[in-house]
């Protein structure tokens, strides 16, 4: 019996894809289990709260829009989607502090550990950002990136021989695993509504996220969401993804250089502490970053550049 003989919302581009791992980094995949819900059951859901009367006001699409574009989270709530993942540990630890999800791990307690861990490039390794502690920022030498990676591939073969060499002791799985790398595979059943899937997104699709966390939110919102709630997935790209959010400070800045009064912007921006010198040397400030990049986005950036070193004798 499928999906139309119950009378159970379906969408034929993700029943099509049921159980077909999308590949991810160099060994691990993505791949949908179940679902439950369409587009049409977030509609659905938000009729029943707003009155009957609100089909007659609002299309499908409008009606899906209006609630993401004003937070109107409850209704996204009525789909589910059900994934098998398989995933570097360094990379689950992110992920599960995702806690509104339901998650069945592989047990290396109770089977034998995946043997397979994730290999760096030799182009790859990335070097840390001096700007962002928990973040990267460009990329090592090749040269001595090759040395890296022929190291790192040395160091998951000498694991693995003394994980297996202590199992074939009769050591105990439990204990037997405690040395193996972070980079060992993992796999896991990972159930979460549409709601608390898209902040997952909006937090691991974004540029400052890890790169291989960020390319499983890619396969899942890209190659997963968008055929499974097309509608749900064009607003929050819209609205949440490729969109940011101004602050008070923000706004008075940028109508003040929309309208060249760039004196009034450097001011409003001295007097929250987004400027200050030591010296001739402007000091690094995380909330003026964020704000360049925002004036950037809209044309502004130029500007505020052109005047930032007049700041000095406001």
């Amino acid at each position: 019996m499928n999906r139309e003989d119950t009378g159970r919302p379906s969408v034929k581009e993700l029943d099509e894809i049921l159980g077909t791992p999308f590949p991810v980094l160099d060994q691990g995949f993505v791949r949908v289990i179940d679902y439950m819900g369409t587009d049409e059951s977030i509609v659905q859901a938000a009729r029943v709260s707003y009155g009957k009367g609100t089909k007659r006001i609002h299309e499908d699409r409008g009606l899906i829009r209006y609630l993401m574009r004003h937070s109107h989270t409850t209704p996204f709530e009525m789909c589910e989607l059900k994934l098998h993942v398989r995933v570097p540990m360094d990379c689950w630890r992110q992920w599960i502090r995702h806690r509104t999800a339901n998650v069945n791990e592989y047990s290396t307690r109770y089977s034998i550990a995946i043997d397979a861990a994730h290999r760096t490039e030799p182009s790859q390794w990335r070097l840390q950002s001096g700007a962002n502690r928990q973040g990267s920022y460009g990329f090592l030498e090749g040269d001595k990136g090759g040395s890296l990676s022929q190291h790192e591939a040395e160091f998951h073969e000498r694991a693995r021989n003394v994980y297996e060499e202590r199992l074939a002791l009769g050591v105990a799985r439990e204990q037997a695993r405690k040395d193996l790398p972070l980079s060992t595979y993992t796999e896991a059943y990972w159930k979460i509504d549409l709601h608390n899937l898209f902040h997952f997104l909006a937090l691991r699709l974004n540029s400052a996220a890890q790169y291989e966390i960020r390319e499983y939110a890619r396969v899942i919102g890209y190659d997963i969401i968008s055929k499974w709630c097309p509608i749900s997935w064009e607003a929050f790209l819209d609205y949440k993804h490729n969109a940011f959010v101004l602050s008070r400070i923000e706004i008075e800045i940028i109508q003040a250089l929309s309208q060249g009064n760039v004196e009034h912007a450097l001011r409003v921006a001295l007097g929250a502490h987004l400027i200050s010198w030591e010296g001739e040397i402007l000091r690094p400030n995380r909330e003026r970053a964020e704000l360049e990049s925002k004036l950037e986005s809209l044309g502004l950036l130029t500007t505020w550049d052109e005047s930032l070193a007049n700041s000095r004798n406001l």
